[in-house]
């Protein structure tokens, strides 16, 4: 995926609607030009296809997890520095299913002494590399498209701990601060990870604000820190700072991170 298709992605989630002639003028190319990018885009299931542009692709099916592991990478790897930064050594966490968690994993690898539990069979196989860590896998239905666990015998185990920081993903953040996601099973697995940490991360690039999704997780004010790899929008950033919320922001325009810190 281009730059251009990812900007393309961005304006579609603002916007929900972006036509071909709009989307030709603003990036100054031809319009089969865009409408190259939105079929490249409609086959990764990143988009819906309509008469004259493009629309948000369906809230009720993730995009495929090979698509989404190359989706926004390089901002992941810095939402996962920033993130894994805030980890002590010998700091005790829970990691959960999802892309930009697994680039977590890989940050915290230069750690010692960490206990990890986790539901995401590949944030264990990351993790095994350093034989300080101790890594829990919890039990349950282990899902093929991306190695994720869910199900009653997950949700026992992870009950089980008091951790020191709880890392979740989402897959979109509506306008009202409500945390979506696709699956049932994986929500309530996040819901008992919120409840059993003393800090929660939420590590979300840019393309998770305002997006729509089925399921409610919870609530922003759930959250301690929200990672993301660009500044918000003006309403999340006013509803982060009303819930105090601590948002720490590498903006892609710098490689200074930045950081607002939850207030007292």
């Amino acid at each position: 995926m281009n730059q251009r298709q990812q900007e393309i992605i961005t304006l579609v989630q603002q916007l929900g609607f972006v036509s071909v002639e709009t989307l030709s003028h603003d990036f100054n190319v031809t319009p089969q030009t865009i409408r190259r990018d939105i079929n490249a885009l409609c086959q990764q299931q990143l988009l819906t296809r309509y008469h004259g542009g493009a629309g948000l692709s369906s809230n009720v099916e993730n995009v495929e997890y090979a698509a989404r592991q190359v989706m926004n990478l390089e901002g992941k790897q810095r939402i996962a520095r920033m993130a894994a930064n805030q980890i002590p050594d010998q700091a005790s966490i829970f990691i959960n299913i999802g892309t930009t968690t697994e680039e977590v994993a890989k940050a915290l690898l230069n750690h010692t002494g960490l206990r990890i539990i986790t539901n995401n069979l590949n944030v264990a196989a990351i993790l095994r590399s350093n034989p300080s860590f101790e890594i829990i896998i919890a039990g349950g239905v282990v899902r093929q498209r991306d190695g994720g666990i869910t199900g009653e015998a997950t949700i026992d185990l992870i009950r089980q701990f008091k951790v020191n920081f709880g890392i979740i993903g989402i897959s979109g953040i509506d306008p009202d601060g409500t945390l979506l996601d696709f699956d049932y099973h994986e929500v309530r697995v996040a819901q008992a990870i919120i409840e059993n940490s003393r800090q929660v991360f939420l590590v979300a690039d840019h393309t998770k604000f305002d997006r729509n999704a089925m399921v409610r997780l919870g609530s922003i004010d759930q959250i301690d820190d929200l990672f993301t790899d660009r500044y918000p929008p003006e309403h999340i950033v006013a509803m982060l700072a009303e819930k105090n919320v601590a948002l720490h922001t590498a903006d892609d325009t710098s490689s200074a991170e930045c950081l607002t810190e939850k207030s007292n």
